[in-house]
């Protein structure tokens, strides 16, 4: 049974009224790859009643009041996507389809999806506590800039109006949050300033709990005057995520917020009790045509949360966190026995990974030792980072050996410079559970390039080709990498794009479409973009116009390295496939992971 989305569905299961209901700028689809469907399951299993409302209209409340006000507070995300980015190219031109919505349609949530739904909900419910949280408010939880309308933003929990923000994954939040509001009879979210992994108002008088240290940012106020001060509350905010500690707090104008360390992570027994629950793993029946993003996913298993590498333009470690929280080997295993009696079960597994797809059961073992590093594995893996890739490797041999199971692929992308830690890794995937293709993200070749994006050198990329090749030929197939590659990264020139295409050029490789670097909120790299600095202060070029971005992006898309950037007679044709190790560039598959 899905969660109720109308007052009919309530009254099938005899409630009256519900006590949390979630708005979400995705359709509704009962799976664990959908964050409302995630956190109203998990909700329900702890004894809360949920309705969801999937991308409501917003010119009236009339979605939004259709089940009644709900007994302790409204819950709102924008969805998979930050719903500008969701919206708008990196050229800031109008997107045609949107993949969190039924047909693809575009246009079926609004920009700024959050602000807007929150001002619905105080128009339908006076008074109701109000939540938000996602992709969209966690990476816009502090001042942030703003790509799209090119300037400095204030906290989304102040602009939204809402009486709290919950950053990061929200599985332990939500139920606190839950628990202390129906304490005390559904009232007083503003009041909520203990809970971790939360953003609130600071009102006077308020002090961190337990004499925790307290930290100011840089304000909204100075920021405008000196934006190289982005940067500075950017990497302290990277900092809270790594070490949880401390408390901080920054003014916008005549408000200030306090972001409260990080909440604790699932334990992986709560992790795999979360991915057990009765998800349908398929659309509600209101969606009147697929949902493209739900095809993509519905046969996919994810087996952690967290990455260790850290990316400056990824939200993911920002959201997720850098640390590993991988399920047990029993859940996922268990979870594709089920997947095998779906349906729609074809007997092919589309991926089993998470943020990367050879992370799991990877982790740190630095103990007592402090983490003063951006990444675990940049500019070279640290000691301490413990991999997990053989454990990987035979995960994925078991599941090939589960009843019904005919393919087990990777298709959520693999870091390769930790894959080359792991021969015996490599070969397993490589000679096995590629579909075909392998995605990586060597993103560039430039090494100053790469160090500013906190990916390995160059090198290491052309070692994994090696053998991969090497891997494929002795196995009989015909596999190829599909690199995802990046124009216009702050710090990027356009000889660096020539030296970037005449890489490609040597080796055969005519990448289709190449993803244009989007500043998107809260990352380190979004600051150097606004700042003109890399994290160390020094100045760094920086391409802002959409002339100098397009210019930069051409060179691989049309120009092949001409000065000019021009059009290449092959623009947009066929694939010419001269070797084993190439591919198309990153299209939107790119915008997604970004964004995480």
């Amino acid at each position: 049974m899905f969660l109720p989305t109308s007052r009919r569905e309530m009254d099938e299961r005899g409630w009256d009224r519900l006590d949390v209901l979630i708005i979400t700028g995705d359709a509704y689809v009962d799976s664990p790859a959908f964050g409302a469907a995630l956190l109203g399951r998990w909700l329900e299993h702890h004894g809360y009643r949920v309705g969801i409302v999937a991308q409501p209209g917003w010119k009236d409340t009339a979605d939004i009041a259709r089940m009644g006000r709900p007994r302790l507070f409204a819950g709102i995300t924008a969805g998979a996507l930050d719903s500008m980015l969701a919206h708008y190219t990196a050229f800031r031109k109008k997107r045609s389809d949107d993949g969190g919505t039924p047909g693809g349609r575009a246009g079926a949530r609004p920009n700024r999806a959050t602000i807007v739904y929150s001002n619905l909900v105080r128009q339908a419910f006076p008074g109701l506590p109000l939540v938000i949280g996602g992709i969209e408010a966690s990476m816009r939880r502090a001042v942030h800039y703003d790509f799209w309308s090119d300037a400095l933003r204030r906290p989304m929990l102040l602009d939204a109006k809402a009486d709290l923000l919950i950053y990061g994954m929200a599985e332990t939040v939500l139920l606190e949050v839950a628990a202390k509001l129906a304490a005390g009879g559904g009232a007083g979210a503003g009041k909520l300033t203990d809970v971790r992994g939360t953003v609130f108002r600071r009102r006077a008088g308020w002090a961190p709990p337990g004499n925790a240290a307290l930290r100011d940012l840089p304000d909204m106020d100075a920021m405008a005057a000196e934006p190289r001060l982005l940067m500075d509350a950017t990497l302290a905010m990277e900092r809270q995520v790594r070490d949880g500690a401390p408390w901080l707090a920054q003014r916008a104008g005549s408000e200030e917020i306090v972001i409260a360390p990080p909440a604790a992570p699932l334990e992986t027994a709560d992790l795999d009790r979360l991915y057990s629950l009765p998800f349908r793993r398929e659309a509600h029946p209101s969606c009147r045509a697929p949902v493209p993003a739900e095809e993509m996913t519905r046969f996919s298993v994810v087996t952690h949360r967290g990455c260790a590498g850290g990316c400056s333009f990824c939200s993911i470690a920002l959201h997720q966190g850098r640390g590993i929280l991988s399920r047990s080997r029993e859940s996922v295993l268990n979870e594709v026995a089920r997947l095998a009696g779906h349906p729609r079960w074809t007997g092919s597994l589309n991926d089993v990974g998470g943020p990367s797809a050879n992370m799991w059961r990877s982790v740190c073992a630095r103990g007592e030792h402090p983490c003063t590093r951006t990444s675990c594995l940049t500019p070279r893996p640290c000691p301490f980072f413990k991999p997990g890739q053989k454990e990987v490797a035979a995960l994925l041999d078991a599941i090939s050996r589960v009843p019904g199971v005919k393919n087990v692929r990777v298709a959520s992308g693999i870091r390769h410079d930790l894959a080359m830690m792991e021969p015996d890794y490599v070969e397993a995937l490589v000679s096995r559970h590629v579909g075909g293709q392998l995605k990586l993200a060597p993103e560039h070749v430039s090494d100053r390039v790469l160090a500013l994006m906190r990916k390995p050198g160059a090198g290491s990329f052309g070692d994994f080709l090696d053998v991969f090749s090497t891997i494929s030929r002795r196995a009989g197939k015909e596999q190829y990498v599909v690199p995802y590659l990046m124009s216009a990264f702050p710090g990027c020139t356009d000889n660096d794009m020539r030296e970037l295409a005449a890489w490609l050029r040597e080796r055969g490789w005519h990448p289709q479409q190449v993803q244009c670097f989007v500043p998107t909120p809260g990352t380190v790299a979004t600051a150097m973009y606004h700042a003109g600095i890399a994290p160390d202060g020094t100045r760094i070029h920086v391409a802002k116009t959409d002339s100098e971005r397009m210019r930069q992006h051409r060179i691989l898309t049309g120009g092949w390295g001409r000065p000019d950037g021009g059009q290449s007679p092959r623009r947009g044709g066929e694939l010419e496939r001269r070797g084993r190790t190439q591919g198309p560039a990153r299209g939107r598959a790119g915008r997604d992971r970004r964004q995480g």
